[in-house]
């Protein structure tokens, strides 16, 4: 009883719920919304499914680019400065997309909206979080990107505003609630327990505990990694590819799946494939709880393996979807297995290579993962263009998601590093 009020009053639960919420924002405005305005950006400007596919593989490039910056940045300045910097460039990158006229204007200002979100969203949050806990590490991540999830249940909305109001007015009022709702958040957002006196999970280690149940999970390192020296390991490599190996249907799906609803073959109107669009993130809702759970309970590796083939199973059965029911059966296969690897892979990071330098190890593993979700967008809008359907496309990369499985079987803990060489401050 003791513990789950000390738990209660952890300040980590406080980060969690702001980064959940400022994700929330991020996923819901400009990751999620991409999609539903791509359709009316169609309609208006007539541009191609691959010029659109460009656009969103080359923000995919930017993220992937700019990963090490932004990690070295987190981890040297606080998540808390990055995120407040990123929410200014997306607002402001908002508020001038919202008044373009020209192509080029719109891979200009798209860019800067992506590159705010980059440093004010995923990869900055999770910082966060990783710093302030282990024993509730797949937990306390679940809960705060269960804003992700909650941003997409947003898309009915936000069709809504795109149709009444208009996607110019809607981008405009996307930028002026990055600065009001983000920029307060994000001061609640702190970097490492240490400099404030407290312990990860709010325990501390000198003082016994009352669970004495716990287990730690495979892998837990007692050192942490440099980024040159995970780099070195298998682990490294093979959890970015299996990463990687998600991201193809994830970035695909984002881009081309209300286009895909609303294409000849399935003929939806775009109110009513927003509710396909919108009831994903339900189910991503569902997968970060059985993440957060299962996540800090079971063996990771073999949990994202089965993730990777949930995600080539749900996109095989859109592929070839004869009925409505069959659309609504991948929502659950892709949208759990979504939810449930996110938190877990990041779980699993910080268990390998320690917190201290995880913003730059993410940083650096996301060029990898870059190419999953620069890829998968760009092979479907072009494969689209060449035989007017998503089929190929979308078959191709279901069964690349599922040999991604190999890789994450493949994700064995890290041999140990020499102690005189790895840095032993614990946050």
């Amino acid at each position: 009883m003791n513990q789950l009020r000390d738990q209660l009053r952890f300040y980590g639960w406080r980060i969690v719920a702001a980064g959940g919420v400022i994700l929330t924002m991020q996923a819901g405005l400009f990751m999620h919304a991409f999609g539903s305005y791509s359709v009316l950006l169609q309609r208006e400007f007539g541009w191609s499914a691959t010029t659109l596919s460009i656009a969103f593989a080359m923000t995919r490039a930017e993220s992937g680019i700019l990963g090490p910056l932004q990690g070295w940045m987190i981890d040297r300045f606080g998540p808390h400065r990055v995120i407040q910097v990123g929410l200014v460039m997306m607002a402001i990158g908002f508020i001038a997309f919202s008044r373009m006229e020209t192509l080029t204007h719109f891979f200009i200002f798209y860019l800067l909206m992506a590159v705010g979100s980059g440093l004010g969203g995923f990869q900055s949050v999770s910082t966060a979080v990783v710093n302030w806990f282990q024993r509730y590490r797949s937990r306390a991540l679940a809960t705060s990107q269960t804003g992700i999830a909650i941003g997409g249940l947003m898309i009915p909305l936000l069709v809504f505003s795109l149709e009444t109001f208009g996607w110019r007015e809607t981008a405009f009022g996307s930028g002026i609630a990055c600065l009001v709702i983000g920029l307060p958040l994000s001061t609640m957002i702190r970097h490492r327990p240490s400099h404030y006196g407290e312990f990860p999970d709010g325990i501390d280690p000198d003082k016994p505990v009352e669970d004495d149940d716990y287990r730690p999970p495979e892998g837990l390192t007692t050192i942490d990694f440099t980024a040159r020296q995970a780099m070195r390991t298998r682990a490294f490599w093979m959890m970015s590819l299996a990463h990687s190996s998600a991201l193809l249907v994830v970035g695909c799906l984002m881009l081309h799946l209300p286009l895909h609803l609303t294409g000849d073959d399935l003929g939806m109107s775009l109110q009513k494939a927003s509710f396909v669009v919108g009831a994903l993130p339900v189910m991503v809702l569902v997968g970060n709880v059985l993440g957060g759970i299962f996540g800090d309970l079971l063996n990771k590796r073999m949990l994202v393996a089965g993730c990777l083939i949930g995600h080539a199973g749900g996109l095989l059965v859109l592929t070839y979807a004869a009925n409505e029911l069959m659309i609504w059966a991948f929502v659950p296969l892709h949208g759990i297995a979504w939810g449930m690897r996110g938190p877990i892979l990041q779980s699993m990071r910080a268990d390998y290579f320690g917190p201290t330098n995880f913003g730059t190890i993410m940083g650096f593993s996301s060029m990898i993962m870059m190419i999953g979700m620069m890829t998968g967008p760009l092979l479907a809008g072009v494969m689209f263009d060449l035989t007017g359907t998503y089929t190929a496309g979308f078959t191709f990369l279901a069964i690349a998601a599922g040999l991604g499985s190999v890789f994450m079987y493949l994700a064995t803990p890290p041999a140990g590093i020499e102690q005189s060489t790895a840095t032993e401050t614990r946050s």
